[in-house]
């Protein structure tokens, strides 16, 4: 990975050159943001001003609609300033994709200028439906960046008179967006990383939803007929999930080099950090970890995006696109756990960016589209063993 000041070829999107300009003053704030456990307001406002929250949506509504593998650089960029910065706008540019899912009114109406949204997919909720729309009720864990959202969406189980709604052998399961005055935060992030994400609960009781409101990932085709969003649905909303890993992972290295140069040790003769051959072993192979983990992320990234321009995306495209995630993330998980080793004593101080590192890979690893468990139906699919791919 080339460094965050290098010049860039002329071809690259505009929007890169913008994050690399910020990332200096998301640096800055990394302690504040931690501290205040949220992204604040003003910082989310300049991000969203700069179109951070508009990298997936439509052209025709006034957004970017950036090739997949730019949205991975983008937001791997932001997260090795800031791992919690990284993932806020991970969270509210990807849930942004449901404005390609909505009938045009709303979508232009929802995703304007500068608006930020966010919410959680899985479907936690009861959504009742009556007549014009539904009656949603429901609690929803890890609503990251919802203190500035204008809208957040929720996923909820379809219901009438009390009992789900079938579709085929499992109950039909939508997305609903709800204007955040209809919304209520509960601050209950108390997390061990990705401390500053703000990732409390988000609450709706009985909230009037009208139907084009709503929309189905799974069921519904989107309604803008563009190659982005013939990109596997739950790949496009999870893309950003590895490219934070990538970028905390590419920080650490960063911190043990810089580190590595400065620390001496008196066990050693005063010798510095930088010249202990384990220390040395262990860069190398982070390294390579993180660069090979990158490679096959955007190779899966480019290919998948190809199938999906010719309209030929595959259950295998699928699973390789979803490994490349999983992948991503233990190897870059895996890279923080030898930077952090290879540090010693230093590290475990509240004040080392290597502890914050730590701390924020571990929490990202719990997301569960890239959990361990994803492998087995990964595996599944690779072996060509009957499994239910719908999630892929």
């Amino acid at each position: 990975m080339t460094n965050s000041a290098a010049v860039k070829s002329a071809g690259e999107h505009p929007l890169l050159a913008t994050i690399r300009q910020l990332t200096p003053k998301v640096a800055a704030r990394s302690e504040e943001i931690e501290t205040a456990r949220r992204l604040p307001a003003d910082l989310a406002r300049e991000l969203a001003q700069a179109g951070l929250f508009r990298m997936v949506v439509p052209e025709a509504y006034g957004g970017l609609e950036l090739h997949p593998a730019v949205v991975v650089e983008a937001v791997e960029t932001l997260s090795r300033a800031d791992g919690s910065t990284g993932w806020c706008v991970m969270i509210g540019a990807l849930t942004a994709m449901c404005s390609a899912w909505l009938p045009e009114p709303q979508a232009r109406a929802i995703y304007a200028p500068d608006i930020i949204t966010g919410g959680v997919a899985a479907p936690m909720g009861r959504a009742e439906l009556v007549e014009g729309g539904y009656r949603v009720t429901g609690r929803w864990a890890w609503a990251s960046g919802s203190q500035n959202c204008h809208w957040l969406v929720g996923g909820a189980v379809v219901t009438k008179d009390g009992a789900p709604q079938m579709r085929g052998p499992a109950p039909e399961v939508r997305l609903f967006l709800f204007p955040s005055s209809d919304v209520t935060l509960h601050d209950t992030w108390h997390a061990t990383g990705l401390c500053g994400t703000g990732s409390g609960d988000m609450e709706v009781r009985d909230v009037f939803v009208p139907a084009d409101r709503s929309t189905s990932l799974i069921a519904e085709r989107p309604r803008v007929a563009r190659p982005l969003y013939a990109f596997p649905a739950f790949g496009l909303l999870a893309v950003g999930i590895p490219a934070v890993a990538l970028g905390i992972a590419r920080r650490a290295i960063d911190e043990l080099t810089a580190l590595a140069h400065q620390k001496k040790l008196m066990t050693h003769g005063g010798q510095l950090l930088a010249k202990r051959a384990a220390v040395q072993e262990a860069v190398a192979e982070a390294e390579a970890t993180l660069r090979a983990a990158r490679a096959f992320l955007l190779e899966t990234v480019n290919t998948t995006f190809e199938a999906a321009t010719r309209g030929e995306v595959t259950v295998k495209h699928r699973a390789e696109l979803r490994l490349s995630y999983t992948h991503a993330m233990r190897s870059a998980a895996r890279v923080v756990d030898r930077m952090y080793e290879a540090a010693g004593g230093t590290a475990v101080y509240r004040a080392s960016p290597l502890q914050r590192c730590l701390r924020d890979i571990h929490v990202a690893t719990q997301h569960a589209m890239v959990a361990p468990s994803t492998l087995e139906l990964i595996g599944s699919v690779l072996l060509g063993v009957e499994a239910n791919t719908v999630m892929l």
